[in-house]
């Protein structure tokens, strides 16, 4: 297999999946804003990992349970967008780094940090006299 060809399957089953997804009529699907962060096929094509991102959800366990219960359709309608040989098992995960990124953003925010320009410059002008100076184990 090329070795640009599972990087490339991977972009198309996350392109595919996005749109498709959308179009889940399930409420336990729909609770938010779905994206997909990422897609991770096995060597063989067997298994797609699909990592989602959703702002928003109300019940994780509900939604999972509404993405099993629609993976067989999802499944199908991928093999026909794509046409590959074999249709990847789908398997899906929830990517929580943006929601860890957008806490650890506004723990950040909330930091009240004095910045004190003058020992910044104080312990500046000490560095440049240390270095300026002999020291004593030179030989002259």
């Amino acid at each position: 297999m090329p070795a640009n060809r599972l990087p490339r399957i991977n972009e198309d089953i996350q392109r595919v999946m996005s749109s498709l997804l959308r179009g889940i009529k399930d409420p336990r699907v729909n609770q938010g804003m779905i994206s997909v962060t990422a897609v991770d096929t096995s060597s063989d094509l067997h298994v797609a990992r699909v990592f989602l991102s959703v702002f928003g959800m109300e019940s994780e366990k509900e939604f999972l349970k509404g993405l099993k219960s629609a993976s067989g359709y999802l499944r199908r309608e991928l093999g026909h967008s794509l046409g590959l040989r074999y249709t990847p098992e789908l398997v899906f995960e929830l990517d929580k780094s943006i929601e860890r990124g957008a806490r650890i953003s506004t723990l950040l925010g909330t930091l009240d940090i004095a910045e004190d320009d003058e020992s910044e410059g104080d312990s500046g002008s000490e560095a440049h006299r240390l270095a300026s100076e002999p020291r004593n184990d030179e030989v002259s």
